[in-house]
């Protein structure tokens, strides 16, 4: 049977079959003529052991790109690139010579017509019918008529013309290399380039000469494994094609769940094995996906559309997702949303007009920027957004967007509403004010209300024996979406039933022969898990998928620097406060006030005075003379006979009130703390 294939059809290197195989015959039949003999019989790759033996049967269903596999042609050293590899090539030029140009265009591709044009130069000089060309001459070969080559001719000081070159031509002949510059995914992507050879452009291993070859991974099944082959087509193995051959060999079909919601209806319910179970790190943390391992049994009842809700916890220790069906029956209650900022309560506002919300944190008024006070407990209506002028810290007003909020006045008090504007980029917190106390169905939040919404589970649905969503003080209401799902259930237990997103989850099944777990044409009745756990990736990726493109907060206008610069310079020369100015000597005693120190011009010196660390085994000295206007508030302090003489000044500089003692250290500096200044004012009562 073997020989018999194998006379029918080529023996290739399974590199050379899958580079030559177009992607859109798929599925192929090949048997291995060869075992694999690469480090041992058993080649891993990824957690799957792929061992062919002499006659096994491989169906290819299909091909992916990987690598590129360069090989230097003077070492016959390899080594592989990525397909996304940034470097690129050039045509590196023959080296060999053809005796005729028939022997040149022979040992072309045989589709020439695909991969012109082709430019080759003669060592000789060429006589033809009307003109000879000297040596040297590089000719672009157009097309072959018959026993003649079109070609067209530039040389040095020589007009442009199309030449007729007879295929018997004798002589020396060399390919040339092209200018043209090309990625790894161009060459692989032309059988024609493939053919060529190539050399790095502007890089250190520009010199080698390289021979490409793609690397493909292999997607197959055998007839007698039931799991998905993956495998690099690099492997050393000689197939041959046996597709047209071999009519009654059985292979397992791997469906994606993608293909079996494909499926028509006739298909369900069914009984599958799973043949690859999800990829790590999934989208879903619920209870059936653990289970979903290579030969699971799963029962599929049907497909569907279903419509589901994405929320989120709100206010509790962990956050957990859900991905929430439509026929989940408990009931909610709308929750207050906060917001942080104006910008936010706009964008809130866009989707809910009329917006009402309450102050939650005090807003002091900035006259000189025009940004209004608010207080704790005012209520504010959003009436829309517009254009104001505000003086936003200059002396010329400038006109950003505001928020226009009506201040809802107690009934009461009988005032009228007026009007507040709010900057966008103006920092707040408020508090959604809700109205109704009513409960709702999933269903008609989604429809009465714009998301994203604040809710809370009020009653549990009673189909669920645990109900995950009830005990959360709050639940965020994330979007919705409409997704493909295949009603499952897992074969010892076909009446509890879950939902598998079939474009969420990737796995793949085949159809098994067992049958299925109840009596024909009974049925049990399906109870649905309606509340899938997924994870934060999921919600990542639903919100990824779903945000749309809102341009960024704006930012505040730019103050005028000059007044930025005067309110700067006003609150560095800020005076004492009233209840240090109360505390000077001289209104207690003028008999033992001090002068203040003679007036003179202060030098630069006297402006920079150093700030040294205080040490206590060497405090610093005085300098000789202070400044003018360095100290200020001078006065003495006289507590009894005996007591010591204190001098209380405040320094403008360090911005310290500084106290000097006529005992102990003559002359020490001593800073003062939060706590000498209190003992002191306590002394001085």
């Amino acid at each position: 049977m073997i020989h018999s294939m194998m006379a029918a059809s080529s023996v290739l290197p399974l590199q050379q079959y899958i580079a030559s195989l177009n992607s859109t015959c798929l599925p192929r039949i090949l048997q291995v003529c060869s075992g694999v003999y690469f480090q041992g019989s058993i080649y891993e790759i990824s957690g799957n052991e792929v061992c062919f033996s002499t006659g096994d049967v491989i169906k290819v269903t299909g091909i992916e790109l990987l690598s590129v596999c360069c090989k230097d042609v003077s070492s016959d050293e390899k080594f592989e690139l990525p397909i996304n590899h940034t470097g690129l090539f050039k045509i590196s030029p023959e080296v060999t010579p053809y005796s005729t140009v028939e022997e040149l265009v022979k040992l072309r591709p045989v589709d020439l017509e695909s991969c012109l044009p082709v430019t080759f130069t003669s060592r000789n000089k060429m006589t033809l019918e009307d003109v000879t060309l000297r040596e040297g001459a590089v000719l672009t070969l157009l097309s072959v008529e018959d026993d003649r080559c079109r070609c067209h001719i530039r040389g040095n000081g020589e007009a442009s013309a199309e030449v007729y070159v007879s295929l018997a031509t004798r002589g020396e002949f060399y390919m040339c290399g092209g200018e043209e510059r090309f990625t790894l995914r161009e060459i692989m992507a032309s059988p024609c380039l493939r053919l060529q050879r190539f050399h790095f452009v502007n890089t250190a291993m520009w010199q080698q000469t390289l021979v490409l070859s793609p690397v493909y991974q292999i997607c197959a099944v055998m007839n007698l494994r039931k799991n998905v082959l993956r495998f690099p087509s690099s492997l050393e193995v000689d197939v041959v094609d046996i597709t047209d051959m071999c009519k009654e060999v059985n292979f397992v079909s791997p469906l994606s769940l993608a293909d079996v919601h494909s499926l028509t209806d006739e298909f369900f319910p069914v009984v599958v094995e799973v043949l690859e179970g999800p990829e790590t790190g999934a989208l879903f943390n619920c209870r059936w996906l653990p289970h979903l391992q290579k030969g699971t049994l799963l029962v599929f009842h049907g497909k569907r559309t279903s419509a589901m809700t994405v929320m989120s916890s709100l206010k509790s220790r962990k956050s957990q997702y859900f991905l929430v069906s439509k026929q989940y029956g408990g009931q909610f209650r709308r929750r207050p949303r906060g917001f942080d900022s104006v910008y936010e309560l706009y964008v809130a506002s866009m989707q809910a007009p009329g917006l009402k919300v309450s102050v939650t944190r005090n807003c002091e008024e900035v006259e000189e920027e025009g940004l209004p006070g608010l207080s704790v407990g005012e209520q504010l209506e959003v009436v829309g957004c517009q254009k104001v002028l505000l003086p936003c810290g200059g002396t010329e007003r400038q006109s950003v967007d505001a928020l226009v909020c009506q201040r809802l006045q107690d009934v009461d008090e009988g005032d009228e509403d007026e009007d507040v504007f709010l900057p966008l980029y103006m920092q707040g917190h408020f508090v959604e004010v809700l109205s109704d106390n009513k409960k709702y169905k999933l269903e008609d939040l989604g429809r009465m209300f714009k998301l994203p919404l604040n809710v809370k589970a009020v009653s549990r649905d009673p189909e669920l024996e645990v109900d995950p969503l009830v005990g959360f003080p709050c639940l965020r209401v994330e979007g919705a979406t409409l997704e493909p799902t295949i009603l499952a259930s897992f074969l010892h237990s076909p009446e509890l039933c879950f939902e598998i997103p079939a474009q969420r989850i990737s796995m793949s099944v085949c159809q098994s022969q067992h049958g299925l777990p109840w009596p024909v044409e009974q049925p049990p009745e399906c109870h649905v898990e309606c509340v899938t756990e997924v994870t934060d990736r999921f919600l990542h990726q639903f919100l990824k998928d779903a945000m749309t493109r809102d341009e960024p907060p704006p930012r505040p206008p730019k103050r005028n620097q000059f007044e930025s610069t005067t309110r700067l310079a006003k609150a560095s020369q800020s005076t004492p406060s009233q209840e240090f100015s109360s505390l000077t000597l001289r209104s207690r005693s003028e008999s033992c006030s001090v002068p203040p120190p003679p007036a003179r011009q202060a030098t630069l010196t006297d402006r920079l005075l150093p700030i040294t660390p205080l040490k206590h085994s060497a405090p610093p000295t005085l300098p000789a003379r202070a400044a003018p206007k360095t100290y200020v508030r001078v006065g003495t302090h006289v507590k009894g006979e005996g007591q010591p003489l204190v001098f209380l000044c405040y320094c403008k500089l360090w911005s310290l009130p500084i106290f000097f003692s006529s005992q102990g250290h003559r002359g020490r500096l001593q800073q003062s703390t939060q706590t000498t200044t209190k003992k002191w004012r306590t002394c001085w009562q």
